[in-house]
Formats: structure tokens, sequence, C-alpha cells
């Protein structure tokens, strides 16, 4: 059995102390394929080293997060830029827009989340996106965008049947993680009813942990809980849950 973690921060902070132990624990847990998501350039050598060490099991993104969308957004930019001409990355991501942190940045989001759009499309490449409080401002920029070379991951989704339903009709499969497991997570009501050629499971470790490790930091190998909730919700062995979600990061990723 693989399992793919689509979206984990193996670089952060939260890891300085065991991260190889943690990393390894994941690979003896069957999850052998980890996609690392970018922040901004503070990350990126953190990022590289870890590709270094695990180029077997680690793809990275390239990308600048809503959240690190500041004054020098466009100075961030040209480095993604850069980076994206000279060498391969897996996505564009995570991009997109946060309104939970800063309302105030919401216009250069939006300005660096199309951007970030027209690189992928530029590199023919995933996005994989960020949406935290924004759905309609998301929803509006993709809408914009929409074509038939735009196409990825709604990273963490968190909101309703129709806000699910409408992600995918723009070419985007779902990231299902640990909110699947909160008993007010309430995705786990309604998951089911979508095909599960729609969906990846991710972990956005070292957040989100699931129960009951939540409130906890999270790591990849905690997968399982997602892959155990998933397989009780669509009555389905985790076998057939990891095969088809491993599968349906291939087709996202081409890897």
């Amino acid at each position: 059995m693989i399992i793919t973690d689509t979206h984990t921060h193996l670089y952060s902070e939260a890891f300085a102390e065991d991260r190889a132990e943690m990393i390894q624990r994941a690979i003896e847990a069957n999850v052998t394929r980890f996609f690392i998501p970018a922040i901004d350039s503070t990350y990126t050598e953190s990022m590289l080293q870890l590709e270094k060490e695990f180029p077997e099991y680690v793809f990275l993104m390239m990308g600048l997060h809503p959240t690190s969308v500041k004054d020098n957004y466009k100075e961030e930019l040209r480095l993604v830029e850069d980076f994206l001409a000279k060498r391969k990355f897996c996505a564009i991501g995570e991009i997109g827009i946060d309104l939970y942190w800063d309302k105030s940045t919401l216009e250069i989001q939006i300005e660096a989340f199309r951007h970030q759009i027209n690189l992928a499309k530029k590199y023919q490449l995933p996005i994989v996106i960020h949406c935290r409080d924004a759905f309609d401002e998301v929803f509006k920029v993709l809408e914009e965008e929409k074509s038939d070379d735009l196409f990825g991951i709604f990273h963490c989704f968190t909101g309703t049947f129709e806000q699910a339903q409408k992600a995918i009709s723009y070419n985007m499969k779902l990231g299902i993680g640990g909110v699947v497991t909160f008993k007010n997570g309430k995705i786990d009501q309604f998951i089911h009813q979508i095909d599960l050629k729609h969906i990846v499971l991710e972990t956005d470790s070292p957040y989100l942990a699931p129960k009951p490790f939540r409130g906890k930091r999270n790591e990849s190998s905690y997968i399982y809980k997602v892959l155990e909730k998933l397989s009780e919700l669509y009555n389905i062995s985790e076998e057939e849950v990891a095969r088809i979600t491993t599968e349906n990061s291939k087709a996202i990723f081409g890897i």
C-alpha cells in the first residue's frame, strides 16, 4: 500500500529536533510520497535541503503563500519566477487568498494569486490553493482564469457540499486532511457523496492534526487517521482509498 501526503510542511521549525525520525516513521507507515508546498523565500533553502536528503520521497512546489503577500510581494514573486525558470517543480503552491489573518492585503493577495495562476499555465503545472475565509474571492478569480490548462488541488478543503462541487468544476481535486475526523468539521457529513476520484489525502503537518492527536503537532504518519475515516465514510477498504487517492495525486502532479 502506497499512501500519498499531498501537502506537508516537512521543513517546518516544528520538526527541527526530530525531522529525520518523523519522516522515517511516515515511510514505515507506507507514506512514501511527500508533496511540499512553498511559503516564501525564507523557507526555500530548507526545502531544497529536504529534497537533497530524501530525493526518492520528496517533491517540491514553488510559490508565495497568501499570508506572505506583504509590501515586498513583487520581489518575492520575482524569486518564484527565477526558480521556475531554472529548475523543475511539481506545482505552483501554496497560493490563494487568506482573509482570516489580514483583510487589508486582499487586493495584492488577488494580484499575487492571479499572477501565479498565469505562471502555472505558462509552465503547465497544477496549482495548490490555500483558501481561508475567502471562498467567494477565490472562486471569483478561478472563474475569471478558468481554462482547460488550469487544474490542481483545493488544499485543506473545509467548505460546504456546494462549494466542493464548485471547486471540482474548476478542475480541482479536494485535499482532505485531519478536519474530516473532527466532530465539528462538517465535511464528514457529505464527503461520501463526492466521487473518490476527486479526493487526495493530506496532513498539512505540523498543523491540523487529526483525532485523537488534535491540538498536538501533526506529522505525515498521522495521515492513516484520515485514511481510516474515509474508508469508513466510503465503506471501502483503506487499501482502496490509498490506491485511488494516490492515483489521483499522480494525475495532478504527473509524478
